[in-house]
């Protein structure tokens, strides 16, 4: 996949916060008259595009009619060691940046805690939070093989 494109609210905000999870950006550019950019990181590429006049998006975590695109997944399993304590130092750092700059960052919002699902013959520890737009966001790691 070359890319998942995100609407949002407030670009830069959402730069903000998805350079904390560790995306850089990488090209910046307009789309029509509007802000957008490409970032890159957790072995994939996000678009963000800013939105003229935002309205309210549908609740793709909480409402369980909902229909349509989900949630972006990153699989940790390469680059963490366990996800309760990834999530515990980023939920440490949105908490400092929100403190230091309340206008840019919002404390994180954790949809689901880090719990363990069985999938096939691997065991996940799975954990969602959502970006600055409401968006979910899953992050992944496999634990052990049952097989």
């Amino acid at each position: 996949m070359h890319h998942a494109s995100i609407r949002t609210a407030n670009i830069h905000r959402a730069i903000a916060f998805y350079e904390l999870l560790g995306f850089t950006v990488s090209e910046r550019f307009t789309a029509g008259i509007t802000l957008a950019c490409w970032m890159e990181g957790l072995a994939g590429r996000i678009e963000l595009i800013q939105i003229p006049e935002p309205k309210p998006g549908p609740d793709p975590f909480g409402d369980e009619h909902y229909v349509g695109y989900y949630h972006l997944s990153f699989d940790l399993t390469d680059s963490v060691s366990d996800i309760p304590t990834w999530l515990t130092n980023l939920e440490g750092q949105f908490a400092e940046a929100s403190h230091n700059n309340p206008d840019q960052f919002q404390p994180l919002k954790i949809l689901l805690p880090p719990t363990q699902q069985m999938i096939g013959s691997l065991v996940y520890e799975v954990a969602f939070i959502a970006d600055t737009d409401g968006l979910p966001l899953e992050f992944i790691r496999v634990m052990t093989s049952m097989g």
